[in-house]
């Protein structure tokens, strides 16, 4: 079980952030992103709220905003690492000079 979670907000966005805490009020988190049309079936993203101070990465939630905290798809959560990791993995794939 991962700690990138898929938020449902009651204003029918889709958060896709790293779960820092819970309690019986609100939820904390970092580093929110969501999801947007980026044309041909694809998905970009973008901050969940790009006016807040880049220094700041941690935003508490009340839980009274949230329709549901789910696990997002395996896809989704790799990206979401890759985005967020401060070390750049390289591709599997291996290339190999023609013969």
């Amino acid at each position: 079980m991962s700690d990138i979670k898929l938020i449902r907000l009651t204003s029918g966005e889709d958060v896709i952030a790293k779960l820092l805490s819970e309690d019986d009020e609100s939820i904390t988190i970092e580093n929110a992103i969501v999801a947007i049309p980026a044309g041909k079936g694809e998905l970009g993203f973008a901050p969940w709220s790009p006016l807040l101070n880049k220094e700041v990465n941690e935003l508490t939630v009340s839980k009274r905003f949230i329709i549901y905290l789910a696990e997002p798809i395996t896809q989704l959560v790799d990206q979401y690492k890759q985005m967020f990791s401060p070390i750049i993995t390289l591709s599997t794939d291996i290339i190999a000079p023609a013969t």
